[in-house]
């Protein structure tokens, strides 16, 4: 899977970002975060009536007719992409970044190169809020945030949250043009859907598909243990630039953040759904982060036959421990370097992935039961109290 972060222009191409890095694997069990939150209380652009028509029951004065909808989430759209598109635009923005970078030249001598990248985003308040990807601004230097009429602005990283690839941006602005947020839960795969973004530097392009399918899992880094869930796919095309940008329903609600495709697929593109990015978005405006639990495990190492009889381990299959964290949760516990993970909550557990999704499940105050193996080859049960990420 790629992440798009727009033009490198630098180099002259299109940058394909391998999103996430520069977290050590065990940031995820430093800290982690399930894609999936529940409602958000962000508040909705409500002022304008957005577009389409959604046909409900029809009655012939005795009741319900042939053409009657007994299914409340079964809807049937007068779909204009027009329409649609003229609703959400405004409130869809052009991101560019500039970024500097360590390189060397071919005697070896260290140089600070530039580097410039394109992205979207979306309005989510009027006093200048704007919701885009992580992989966006990560590490950039520089934001500069164009709207649909011209206007341009300096931008500046409220936070971010790599977990989620989210990250919530702010101008200097009033009275700015906000995005109606829909509700990600109701849509229906085969439903119509755009996506609105700046591809290349072709400012405010509209591409148009349908929702292809629900709750897609995208494993974005298997050896961080960064796992993306419960994502939208389209067919809407979605390509360098677009990330950060809007998908969009029949109704001219923002259903989803677009974030990435599958580089070696035709039509598969993922978004963010926006009852998950609205819930990101608050706890960073609020906290500047999104509080999640803490374990404290640093870094971790999958076990398998040729490394633990390399290394003379006394199993050969769980999570060898290569540093904890000085003073965290697992460290009070009793979790020390050397020692092996192998079950969690009386599962077994293999990989970076099998942890994650027990901590994906866990809040801030649960009581995790690992079952360790130490350097002695004595097993033991470490209970750790899961604390809020610092």
């Amino acid at each position: 899977m790629n992440y798009y972060r727009g033009r490198s222009r630098s180099s002259g191409i299109g940058l394909f970002v391998s999103a996430l890095a520069g977290a050590i694997v065990g940031g995820l069990l430093v800290g982690l975060l399930i894609i999936n939150y529940g409602a958000g209380i962000l508040p909705q652009n409500q002022g304008t009536t957005p577009p389409g028509t959604t046909v409900g029951q029809t009655t012939d004065g005795a009741g319900a007719g042939a053409g009657a909808v007994t299914n409340a989430g079964a809807r049937t759209k007068l779909f204009s992409a027009a329409e649609a598109a003229r609703h959400v635009s405004p409130s869809v923005v052009k991101i560019s970044t500039k970024q500097e970078e360590l390189v060397y030249s071919f005697f070896f001598t260290p140089m600070v190169q530039e580097r410039e990248g394109l992205g979207s985003g979306v309005i989510i308040d009027s006093s200048g809020y704007i919701l885009t990807n992580n992989h966006v601004v990560s590490g950039v230097t520089q934001i500069a945030v164009v709207l649909a009429d011209g206007r341009q602005f300096e931008g500046s990283i409220v936070g971010t949250d790599a977990y989620t690839d989210l990250a919530v941006i702010k101008v200097d602005a009033t009275d700015l043009p906000v995005a109606d947020l829909g509700d990600s839960d109701t849509l229906v795969p085969g439903e119509p859907a755009i996506a609105i973004g700046n591809p290349y530097g072709f400012d405010y392009t509209i591409t148009a598909g349908v929702i292809s399918a629900l709750n897609r899992t995208v494993e974005v880094n298997p050896n961080q243990g960064i796992v993306l869930e419960g994502l939208i796919q389209t067919d809407a095309p979605i390509n360098p630039g677009n990330s950060g940008g809007a998908l969009v329903n029949a109704d001219g609600r923002v259903v989803g953040i677009n974030t990435a495709i599958i580089a070696e697929a035709q039509g598969i593109g993922l978004a963010i759904p926006i009852r998950t990015a609205r819930t990101v978005a608050q706890q960073i405006i609020e906290h500047g982060k999104v509080p999640r639990p803490y374990l404290g495990v640093g870094e971790v190492v999958p076990l398998s036959v040729a490394i633990a009889r390399r290394y003379n381990l006394p199993v050969s299959s769980g999570l060898y421990i290569s540093s904890v964290i000085s003073n965290s949760p697992a460290y009070r516990a009793g979790m020390r370097e050397g020692d092996i993970i192998v079950a969690v909550n009386g599962v077994p557990s293999t990989s970076v992935e099998d942890v994650t999704q027990t901590l994906l499940k866990s809040a801030i105050g649960d009581v995790l039961k690992f079952t360790v193996i130490g350097g002695n080859g004595r097993e033991r049960i470490v209970q750790v109290t899961l604390t809020e990420s610092r």
